[in-house]
């Protein structure tokens, strides 16, 4: 078994849950995995015999207006790499991981330490921060130093090429998801609770930037409401929940929208949902979306970056172009008009999220990994 070394996010986002699922499916697996990040991430949760988290502590100076994380994420490496025998270090999210990972390599190797380094790109970090001439000779850098690099999407791989004049290649493995964790029975009296005459209850799940379009989510509850009585329930958290909220309290259904705050028991929610809304300007995979599906939830989203790859046009749910709100309301209503069409979507949405099980997915992590391992 191997001795995995993780560096992440430890935030809600799509790149820090994806990481610390994959370390806890591993560790289920036998191998040990470490953690090593700022925070405790969300998902970690509980006493895991061979998960361990490594903080990263960064000494605040004078003399420092903005704190070297990325100085102190790499020795915070190199310390776990000597003292507990790592075999590879797998970085999630390009900035600074990956210059912070290049880094402890060259310290480790100048110890006789060898440590491959496997890159996973998970979207904005190539479509957007990456980009900036502040950051793009460093990442581009960084990408081609380590062994491997992976996306998460055949939409991101072509989007990294495009936007990086890289030669080496990119392996695609998607997103995964835990369908045994979402796939749960509602529970009634929470249902009720949200709901009490029956109304749909319609989800949306994001950090609340504005390439989330969070409220085109709400503009699309406004339309459906006007035809089926629903309740629209907006978890999360970020710059533009205050702009959001002043919205929603100008219209005449505001008092069936309900801000959830960031929730980390995402499957005790979905499974009461009948919609999940997701009507990003661009989502490199779309995980939030996936987990969805996994809880029977058939989604309505754009057709933006890597979620034609998930979702599929009237079968799992709809896509429609950024921004067409009419075309999302009523695609909307036309899979919440009947019980009978409902019930069809959510069969088929659970069947596509099944192809991205974690059973499925983590085993080529596995195999990755091995073609490395030299103990």
């Amino acid at each position: 078994m191997m001795n995995i070394a993780i560096v992440c996010y430890p935030t809600f986002g799509g790149s820090g849950v994806l990481a610390t699922e994959l370390g806890k499916a591993l560790a289920e697996k036998g191998h040990n995995i470490h953690f090593i990040t700022y925070q405790q991430p969300v998902r970690l949760s509980g006493f895991h015999a061979n998960i361990f988290y490594h903080e990263v502590r960064v000494p605040t100076y004078p003399l420092f207006d903005f704190p070297p994380y990325e100085t102190a994420l790499a020795s915070a490496m190199v310390d776990v790499a000597i003292n507990h025998n790592i075999d590879l270090l797998h970085v999630h999210y390009a900035i600074p991981h990956a210059s912070a990972a290049y880094l402890a390599k060259q310290i480790l190797a100048k110890q006789g330490k060898h440590v491959p380094v496997i890159t996973t790109l998970h979207g904005t970090d190539i479509t957007l921060v990456g980009r900036d001439k502040t950051y793009s000779p460093v990442v581009r850098f960084s990408m081609e130093e380590s062994e491997v690099l992976t996306a998460v999407s055949d939409n991101l791989k072509e989007e990294t090429y495009r936007n990086f004049n890289i030669d080496k290649p990119i392996e695609v493995i998607h997103n995964f998801v835990d369908i045994q964790r979402f796939n749960k029975r509602p529970v009634d009296a929470f249902k009720k609770l949200i709901a009490p005459n029956g109304e749909r209850i319609i989800v949306h799940a994001s950090n609340f930037r504005k390439v989330k379009r969070v409220i085109d989510a709400v503009k699309v509850f406004l339309k459906i409401s006007e035809t089926i009585p629903s309740k629209l329930l907006l978890i999360g958290d970020g710059p533009d929940r205050a702009e959001i909220e002043s919205f929603t309290r100008s219209c005449d259904q505001g008092a069936e929208i309900k801000f959830l705050g960031k929730q980390e028991q995402m499957e005790d929610i979905l499974p009461i949902a009948d919609l999940f809304v997701l009507p990003s300007e661009y989502e490199s995979f779309g995980l939030a979306a996936l987990e969805a599906m996994a809880a029977e939830v058939p989604v309505i989203s754009t057709n933006a970056g890597g979620l034609p790859e998930i979702n599929i046009n009237g079968y799992s749910g709809y896509m429609s172009p950024v921004g067409d709100i009419d075309d999302m309301a009523k695609n909307a209503i036309a899979i919440l008009s009947s019980d009978e069409k409902l019930l069809e979507f959510r069969k088929n949405a659970f069947q596509q999220a099944s192809k991205f099980g974690i059973e499925t997915i983590v085993p080529l992590y596995e195999a990755l990994y091995f073609r490395f391992y030299t103990r």
